[in-house]
């Protein structure tokens, strides 16, 4: 998608500052960090959220739960950390492009 803010940073036109990639995954540093770790887990296939995503979307939203579990090790939030996932407008979704944020690095606290 041309607009879209994230096909754009997968596609290098954008910097950032990458935590991790392969070919169906890309991880970068949120620019507005609401944690002291606050990194962006993307599919490079797009899609706008789990309603758009595919039955063949399963294995690679499986993948980028371990991945970001593996890459929350390495950032060494040994502590915990937090999975977030915003779905339309009116839960706060920003960019319309699937995408977790993996936050960690001091106390978050309940939610429920």
């Amino acid at each position: 998608m041309e607009d879209c803010i994230f096909c754009q940073i997968i596609a290098g036109e954008i910097p950032s500052d990458i935590v991790y990639e392969d070919e169906e995954i890309l991880a970068f540093r949120d620019i507005h960090p609401a944690a002291p770790v606050h990194v962006l887990f993307i599919p490079k296939k797009h899609f706008a959220n789990l309603g758009e995503a595919a039955p063949e979307d399963q294995a690679l939203l499986g993948r980028m739960l371990l991945v970001i579990g593996q890459e929350a090790v390495k950032l060494g939030l040994t502590e915990g950390y937090r999975i977030v996932s915003n779905f339309g407008v009116s839960a706060g979704q920003t960019v319309g492009h699937f995408h977790l944020h993996l936050l960690g690095g001091r106390y978050m606290g309940a939610l429920c």
